[in-house]
């Protein structure tokens, strides 16, 4: 089975002459859009494919990171909510990355999107220098939505650096 029943979203790039919030808001919907590009055609399979060892990288295990990532900084940091991992357990923290052949694109995909569209309405319902109910999971500190956004950017960007090495690993496919 491929991805070609889930298509990607259309990216449109952002505007160039717009506010500081609809152009965070806008970068980040790119970078999304870009990680579902990046998987757009593929079989679980190929979508399982590791990046080169030792690494156990591959594209559907960072969507499931990603969808991690989404539910830690919007749910748990930002609204305060006391919610599990999708994937992480005490066992392998890690086990958002480490895919099995029982984990599917149409599973990960669905949770992704449902926890951007959740991170989405949260959002909705702050200013950029509100703060979140949460604390940064390393520091400790207080983190605005302005300050999420960028480093949501950041990940999200750092992560289609790896998503091109690893489509260009699968089928050649290089850009996009």
């Amino acid at each position: 089975m491929t991805t070609d029943h889930i298509e990607a979203p259309e990216r449109v790039y952002p505007a160039t002459t717009t506010g500081e919030r609809q152009a965070l808001e806008q970068w980040l919907e790119f970078h999304r859009v870009t990680l579902a590009m990046k998987c757009a055609g593929l079989s679980d399979e190929q979508l399982r494919t590791l990046a080169a060892p030792p690494s156990e990288l591959n594209l559907l295990g960072l969507v499931r990171h990603m969808a991690e990532v989404e539910r830690g900084w919007f749910r748990k940091v930002l609204a305060g909510e006391e919610t599990t991992w999708l994937y992480a357990d005490d066992e392998d923290h890690d086990r958002d990355i480490h895919t099995t052949e029982g984990d599917t694109y149409a599973e990960a995909y669905a949770t992704w999107q449902a926890e951007i569209a959740h991170a989405r309405e949260l959002a909705a319902e702050h200013s950029l220098d509100d703060l979140g109910a949460g604390t940064h999971h390393r520091t400790g500190d207080l983190i605005n939505l302005r300050w999420i956004y960028l480093h949501m950017i950041e990940e999200y960007a750092r992560h289609n650096g790896h998503a091109d090495l690893l489509r260009e690993r699968i089928d050649g496919s290089a850009g996009l």
